[in-house]
């Protein structure tokens, strides 16, 4: 009884760490969603503003289209910058650091943003023309500084890109040789001995003419020396033989 009550405990153990674990991970995922919804809802907003912005500084004509137009440029700089850094962020980890100069310079351009706002309100146009020029260097100045970390990541993107392609194309070449390398193969022990059947076919030549010596006088009739056994002796033996007078004289044997 006591090791089915442990075998039971452990099972509803296991089931509520199970249950825990779902909780946990609809949780996580519920919280991603709602941070993408955000995300993509704040893109979103921005972008009809944006759009509003410059529908300002086209059909207003005066303080209220410069003061549009300001701000627009202020929005396009900042956030042509955050996407250029953001998306070289996990190749390179130093533009962590221009992130977050560049999350400073967001902050002082809310503060920006809203004073615009709140001088494109301004019924007063002797108060907008006086405060105009102010806030004017103060846009140029934010969104210099994101023009200058925005540049300088793109020129460091573009060099890394550089040497990268430099290097695959000395790799490249480098392959390229290896593979229009080779060696010729060694010839083999028997291709410098003479072969075989070149040894019988000199053999066979060394002895072709004594064999065509034999058939040459085996095809002809043997002649009258041959006959008498005297083609064995030399021809200046048999010529002293019969220069050699006879001591008996000629009538005898």
């Amino acid at each position: 009884m006591e090791a089915l009550g442990v075998v039971v405990a452990l099972v509803a153990l296991f089931g509520v760490t199970l249950l825990v674990m779902a909780v946990v991970g609809t949780v996580k995922a519920a919280k991603a969603v709602a941070a993408k919804v955000d995300r993509h809802s704040a893109n979103a907003q921005r972008a009809v503003e944006n759009a509003a912005l410059k529908a300002k500084s086209i059909a207003r004509p005066g303080e209220q289209g410069r003061i549009a137009a300001l701000r627009l440029s202020l929005r396009t700089a900042l956030d042509s910058t955050r996407q250029v850094l953001q998306s070289g962020l996990p190749q390179d980890g130093q533009l962590g650091d221009a992130l977050q100069l560049l999350t400073r310079l967001d902050s002082h351009a809310a503060e920006l943003d809203a004073e615009l706002r709140m001088l494109e309100r301004e019924p007063m146009s002797s108060r907008v023309a006086a405060k105009l020029p102010e806030l004017r260097e103060r846009v140029e100045r934010i969104t210099h500084s994101a023009d200058s970390l925005r540049w300088a990541a793109q020129d460091r993107m573009r060099r890394f890109a550089d040497d990268e392609l430099a290097r695959l194309g000395k790799e490249c070449q480098d392959e390229a040789g290896a593979l229009r390398h080779w060696t010729p193969a060694e010839p083999a022990a028997e291709d410098t001995d003479f072969p075989k059947g070149s040894q019988g076919t000199a053999a066979a030549s060394a002895e072709e003419p004594a064999d065509r010596r034999k058939g040459l006088g085996a095809g002809r009739p043997a002649s009258a020396e041959e006959l008498l056994g005297l083609a064995a002796e030399p021809l200046s033996r048999l010529a002293d033989r019969l220069r050699k007078p006879n001591p008996a004289g000629p009538n005898r044997p």
